[in-house]
């Protein structure tokens, strides 16, 4: 690629994962990628060394680069690990405690061990101030702003870093919150706050207190780091615009990513659901089942109509992977997904009655798993698919890692053979066996908490270790479909580059049906639609945007609401009746029924604000088929029949659409490796992916 034709289109995707930092280079229709090791210390480092990596291969000049959009797992692993800064909650007298409280219930009923995560706040951290502002917004006791300034000093000596302010009922009535905001600016100058009615303007106490709490935790962490970032790219001649990925699909500023990093919690996860939307549509696909497995966690999403399920409420360090209510909540716009400790890097123990049991701690990147030499004593993921000879030893990651199959091997032993008297490879097969039966058994509970099912689904594979074990999580889930997009390696970061800037806003506004009062509603959707353009403009000033509209409406005496659709137009007193039709044809279709002759109220409305984005169009099915010859063969266990087979080996690069090639195979490349176990063939389609498809149905075309 000529690197003086002077092109400002050129865009650069970065992906920070647990083990592995992925680069994208973008330029029209090509694209080229680098994965590196993540450096946990100074992310900003392995960011660097990818991108100068991936320029300088291509013959790209820095100077040319137009976009960089950025995701990161940063501020999910600082309140995982407690590695954020040391905060303070200040909170309305008398409500100190809420945060421990919680929702005064226990997630696992008869465990008599059970453990909540620990407020990011000791309680020694917790202060209060005389305040008190009704559920109306009414105001029936005035902030003491003396209280406030005596507060200075403790927190000063204390050398706190950041504070959470949250008063009750402030998502209504927000002064309160904003004079104590300034009376500490102006005394703590290098003290960053956050206050709830900016970070989660909505009713609940405890999810807006928690969800502030943990803004205020990773702001310092996330605004330094991007500082770093911005100067790095600066250095090397990139003055592009940096634009962060957020967990609801869109991008926003970096401006806003530092004021709001919550929002940012599951921003690599939600590129990868991006990706699989568009390869969705780009094949005709209605319903599909997007399975990201990287170096840590495993992510599985529900995609319909190509629309992937939205929500607004999200568990961040749970304390029993599988159970609701044992994680820090958050009231954050995202894409609903399920997400499991289950990667390459996973660790591999057996339990006290000798049960082999995966994650959901992973060996990251320092060390990383055995077989990468680099001081890892625990076995992996990783190390049983190097063991089963599924793992190309020279490819793996472009040959950024030089794997030592004899170390995978030892710690395999070492982990499971011994201890279970049983060989090395059956032990290795054991460990692959149950990470796909942990990863299907995910699938399946959050299809079925969603009303939905697996089986009539496509999966869609990405991430450096999906590719390895999506056939058999195919088996496991009765999927006869399997698609591997080209840079599977690397999906999280292309799908960066397919998302739109956008921005989300909400606010809690209580409106009986019965009541309804259109002129209070479009004075709020006006205000939403301010703020949300506000924030998008800076990054797409002369775009032209797509406004969404929901409400959370229950009937009278329920705890929770449903999502409903809302028409974004000017409102008039027969809408009362548009909002009663919509939520009723929602909550039949989540319910069965409605329930008669019961008021409805809706609680919250949200608007959302994005440049328009079309999804690519059905691309064509190609009718010829020729069947390549394979570079090499491999001695492969494979896991459903229990044996070693003899495996074509394939070399994707060289794979022209049309190419069939019939199981047991791998196709490799440098990111990761496809295996296509005995019950699939595969096929490359026009698009130049590959297309698994299980045998019985592949001479009839299905």
């Amino acid at each position: 690629m000529s690197s003086d034709d002077g092109n400002t289109d050129i865009k650069i995707a970065i992906d920070i994962g647990g083990t592995f930092t992925d680069v994208v280079v973008e330029n029209g229709n090509i694209q080229f990628s680098q994965k590196v090791l993540t450096t946990h210390e100074a992310p900003e480092q392995g960011v660097m060394q990818g991108v100068i990596s991936a320029l300088g291969q291509n013959n790209v000049e820095p100077s040319s680069v137009g976009l960089v959009i950025h995701g990161t797992t940063l501020a999910t692993n600082a309140l995982i690990e407690r590695k954020g800064a040391k905060t303070a909650l200040i909170t309305t007298e008398g409500f100190r405690d809420s945060v421990e409280m919680a929702y005064e219930h226990r997630f696992e009923q008869y465990d008599v061990y059970m453990e909540r995560p620990a407020p990011l706040a000791p309680r020694e951290w917790r202060y209060t101030v005389p305040e008190r502002i009704a559920a109306d917004g009414a105001v029936l006791l005035e902030l003491n702003d003396s209280s406030l300034e005596s507060l200075v000093a403790r927190l000063e000596r204390e050398k706190f870093e950041a504070a959470a302010i949250c008063f009750l009922h402030s998502y209504v009535n927000p002064d309160h919150e904003r004079r104590a905001r300034d009376i500490l600016s102006r005394a703590l100058p290098d003290l960053s706050i956050s206050i709830s009615s900016d970070v989660c303007p909505e009713i609940r106490e405890y999810d807006r207190l928690s969800t502030t709490l943990a803004n205020a935790y990773v702001k310092p962490l996330m605004a330094g780091y991007l500082r770093k970032l911005e100067a790095a790219l600066g250095t090397e001649g990139i003055n592009a615009p940096l634009l962060l990925m957020m967990s609801n699909g869109g991008v926003t500023t970096v401006g806003t990513a530092t004021e709001q990093p919550i929002r940012l919690v599951e921003s690599g996860p939600a590129g990868g659901a991006i990706l699989a939307l568009n390869i969705a549509a780009e094949n005709g696909l209605e319903k599909v089942l997007a399975f990201d497995m990287g170096g840590t966690t495993a992510k599985i999403t529900l995609i319909d109509d190509y629309k992937p399920q939205l929500s607004r409420t999200f568990e961040v360090a749970r304390m029993h992977r599988f159970l609701k209510g044992s994680g820090l909540p958050m009231r954050i716009p995202v894409i609903d997904m399920v997400e499991i400790g289950a990667g390459g890097g996973s660790i591999v123990r057996l339990d006290e009655i000798n049960r082999i049991t995966i994650g959901p701690d992973s060996t990251g990147s320092e060390p990383g798993p055995a077989c990468y030499n680099r001081g890892g004593q625990n076995a992996a993921v990783t190390d049983a698919d190097v063991v089963l000879n599924r793992i190309s030893i020279d490819r793996f990651a472009g040959g950024k890692v030089s794997l030592r199959p004899e170390l995978a091997q030892a710690a395999i032993e070492e982990a499971v053979g011994k201890p279970l008297a049983m060989s090395t490879l059956v032990a290795a097969a054991g460990v692959a066996e149950i990470v796909d039966e942990n990863m299907a058994n995910a699938a399946r509970v959050h299809a079925i908490e969603s009303g939905k099912d697996t089986a009539d689904r496509t999966l869609i594979a990405f991430g450096g270790a999906a590719p390895l074990h999506a056939s058999r999580m195919a088996d496991k889930l009765g999927i006869d479909h399997i698609i591997v997009p080209s840079g599977a390696g690397v999906g999280s970061a292309v799908g960066f580059l397919k998302a739109p800037i956008s921005y989300e806003v909400v606010r809690t506004s209580f409106m009986a049906l019965d009541d309804f009062d259109a002129d209070r509603l479009n004075v709020l959707f006006a205000e939403l639609r301010a703020e949300a353009e506000t924030v998008v403009r800076l990054g797409a000033p002369d775009a032209e945007l797509l406004e969404v509209r929901t409400a959370f409406i229950r009937y009278r005496g329920q705890g929770h609401e449903i999502t409903v659709d809302v028409p974004c137009r000017t409102f008039s007193g027969s809408d009362s009746s548009t909002l009663k039709t919509a939520f009723e044809k929602e909550y039949t279709a989540l319910y069965g029924r409605i329930i008669p002759n019961l008021s409805i109220e809706a609680l919250s409305w949200t608007l959302s604000l994005s440049t328009a984005t079309d999804l690519p169009e059905t691309g064509k099915t190609s009718t010829e088929t020729h069947y390549p010859s394979a570079i090499d063969h491999r001695e492969m266990f494979d896991v459903e029949v229990g044996e070693t087979v003899n495996a074509e080996v394939h070399d994707r690069k060289a794979l022209e659409p049309g190419a069939l090639i019939h199981g047991p195979a791998i196709i490799v490349e440098d990111e990761t490796a496809t295996v296509v176990s005995v019950s699939f063939d595969a096929r490359i389609n026009d698009l130049g992916q590959i297309t698994l498809v299980r045998k019985q149905l592949t001479n009839t075309g299905a």
